[in-house]
């Protein structure tokens, strides 16, 4: 069962990468026993550790925060770009050409 929120996120994120508390705890220059607590929701991040982490697990902040964020722009963007790669070629020339129509509309 996956845990929910920005502890479970970090922690699900690390073991699908392969990496151990301890070698993501010194890639990001943190103790692992912090680490661990931050993945069991006992602590939270400061912004640099959060930032370390991020981009120690290749990860966008959006997908770690997406319990705590409400929609943003980039939860839309994300939402479309969904949607285009489930629509088939000839659909999305016609949504390209709607969306520029609308973008040049004054």
């Amino acid at each position: 069962m996956e845990r929910k929120g920005l502890g479970g996120r970090i922690n699900t994120a690390r073991k699908d990468r392969g990496l151990t508390a301890e070698k993501l705890s010194e890639l990001c220059n943190i103790n692992a026993t912090y680490l661990r607590q931050i993945e069991g929701g006992m602590k939270m991040p400061s912004l640099p550790v959060f930032i370390n982490i991020c981009n120690a697990l290749r990860i966008s902040p959006d997908y770690l925060l997406q319990d705590a964020l409400v929609s943003n722009e980039v939860t839309k963007i994300r939402e479309l770009a969904d949607l285009w790669e489930k629509t088939s070629p000839s659909r999305q020339e016609i949504a390209a050409i709607m969306i520029q129509a609308v973008l040049e509309h004054r």
